[in-house]
C-alpha cells in the first residue's frame, strides 16, 4: 500500500454507517495511517476507498485482497459501547486539537472516560518501569506541580515512573494512553489504578477494543503521548529504552524535551542525562518544569504532599511469616528501589507501603548481606 504525504480530509462522519466505514478501513490489512489518509483524499469517503481497495491491492501484487469485514467493525463499536468508550475520529469534534498538526495523528482514537481534558494544556511525564524511590518521588512532585498549574499529566499506565504520575495527578486530571486496546489493562497489578483514571481521567488508544498490547505497539503508543503534550518530561530512563523513543517522538513532533538528572552511576539516569547533555531543558524541580512550559505559576508546587513529609511511627504490626519465596521477592523490591544516590529510610517504607515493622528486618538483613549500605541521617544505598 502507499505510503505517502498526505492532507486529511476536514470532513467528519456523516453517519453511523460511515463511522463503522472509516473502522473497516482503518482495520482493513496493509492499511497503515498514511495509507488510510491517502484513499480518504483521494476517494473521498470511506465506503469508496473501501471499494477501490481491492484493485489497489492487485496493482500492488496482492491476489484476493478483502477488506475487513463489516461484521468486525460491527463487533468493535458494539464492544466498544459496552465498555462505555467512545470512537473519536480525527477532524470531528472531540478529536484532540494536539494532535492534528501530527504527519501521524491517529484516525481514530477510542477514548473511556472524560474527554475534556484534551482541550486543557498536557505535560507528559514518562520514565523508568523499575523507578528508584527518589524517582517516583520526584514523578509525584512534579505531577502535582503540573496539576497545580492547570496541566493534564500524560502518561502510559506503565509501572514505576507512570504509576506515580497518574497516581498524583488523578485529582486534578490524568490521560493513560494505552499501547493495546483501551478496555485492556497492562499491567495487570494497575487495574484499581486504571478503573480509576476511566472514572476521573481519561483512557485513550487508538488499537481495537479487546487487543492485548504487544511489543511492536509501545512505540506507537509514544507518539501519542508525546503528540498530545506540550512537553516530555524524562524522569528516570535507561540509555535505551521506551522514554528515549518517547522524547525522540517529541523533538519530532516540535515539542519540548525535559529531563531530570541522576546520578552517573544509576543506570536508571544513563538516558535523561544523555537528553540533557543533548540539549534537554534540566528539570531540579515542578517550578522548573512550569517555567520552561510556559504554564500558570502552581500555587504551592514546591509544598510537599503528606506522604513526602517526615511521619511518626504507628505501633507497628505484627511480622507476618513469609515464604521463601515472598521472601526473595520483597528483596527484590527494596533493591530495585535503591541506587547509587542515598535514599531516606522512611522514603522507603513509605513507598513500598507495607510498614515499618514489615521492611526494616529485611533492610537489616541486606545489610548484614553486603547488598546495601546505610549511611548517615538514616540514608540507604544500594551497593555494587
Amino acid at each position: 500500500m502507499l505510503e505517502t504525504s498526505f492532507s486529511p480530509p476536514l470532513i467528519p462522519p456523516r453517519s453511523e454507517e460511515d463511522l463503522c466505514d472509516r473502522l473497516r478501513l482503518m482495520r482493513s490489512r496493509r492499511v497503515g495511517v498514511s495509507t488510510y489518509y491517502r484513499l480518504m483524499a483521494d476517494h473521498g469517503t470511506a465506503a469508496e476507498a473501501l471499494a477501490a481497495l481491492p484493485e489497489i491491492a492487485r496493482a500492488a501484487g496482492v491476489e484476493d485482497y478483502r477488506p475487513c469485514p463489516r461484521e468486525v467493525a460491527e463487533g468493535e463499536l458494539t464492544a466498544g459501547r459496552l465498555a462505555g468508550a467512545r470512537l473519536v475520529v480525527r477532524d470531528g469534534p472531540d478529536y484532540p486539537e494536539a494532535l492534528c498538526d501530527l504527519a501521524d495523528a491517529p484516525p481514530l482514537l477510542w477514548a473511556l472516560g472524560d474527554l475534556s481534558l484534551l482541550s486543557r494544556p498536557c505535560v507528559a511525564l514518562v520514565g523508568a518501569r523499575n523507578a528508584s524511590s527518589l524517582g517516583t518521588r520526584m514523578a509525584r512532585a512534579l505531577a502535582r506541580g503540573a496539576g497545580a498549574a492547570g496541566a493534564v499529566v500524560v502518561s502510559g499506565l506503565a509501572r514505576g515512573i507512570d504509576t506515580a504520575a497518574h497516581h498524583a495527578a488523578l485529582e486534578t486530571g490524568t490521560v493513560a494512553v494505552m499501547a493495546g486496546g483501551v478496555d485492556v489493562v497492562y499491567p495487570a497489578e494497575n487495574a484499581v489504578l486504571a478503573q480509576e483514571i476511566a472514572e476521573r481521567g481519561l483512557r485513550l488508544s487508538e488499537q481495537p477494543m479487546g487487543l492485548p498490547p504487544a511489543a511492536r505497539h509501545f512505540p506507537r503508543r509514544n507518539r501519542i503521548i508525546s503528540g498530545l503534550s506540550r512537553g516530555v518530561v524524562v524522569v528516570e530512563a535507561a540509555a535505551k529504552s521506551g522514554s528515549l523513543i518517547t522524547a525522540r517522538d517529541a523533538l519530532d513532533q516540535g515539542r519540548e524535551v525535559l529531563a531530570v538528572p541522576g546520578h552517573p552511576f544509576d543506570a536508571r539516569a544513563a538516558g535523561a542525562n544523555m537528553l540533557i547533555r543533548d540539549g534537554a531543558t534540566l528539570i531540579r524541580g515542578p517550578h522548573d518544569m512550569v517555567e520552561a512550559l510556559a504554564l500558570a505559576a502552581p500555587a504551592e508546587a514546591s509544598e510537599p504532599a503528606p506522604e513526602d513529609r517526615p511521619v511518626t511511627a504507628p505501633t507497628p504490626p505484627p511480622v507476618p511469616e513469609r515464604t521463601l519465596q515472598e521472601t526473595s521477592a520483597l528483596h527484590r523490591q527494596i533493591l530495585d528501589r535503591l541506587g547509587p544516590s542515598p535514599t531516606p529510610e522512611d522514603q522507603l517504607i513509605r513507598d513500598l507501603g507495607l510498614g515499618a515493622g514489615v521492611i526494616a528486618p529485611h533492610i537489616v538483613a541486606l545489610e548484614l548481606d553486603g547488598r546495601i549500605t546505610r549511611q548517615a541521617g538514616g540514608m540507604l544505598v544500594r551497593s555494587g
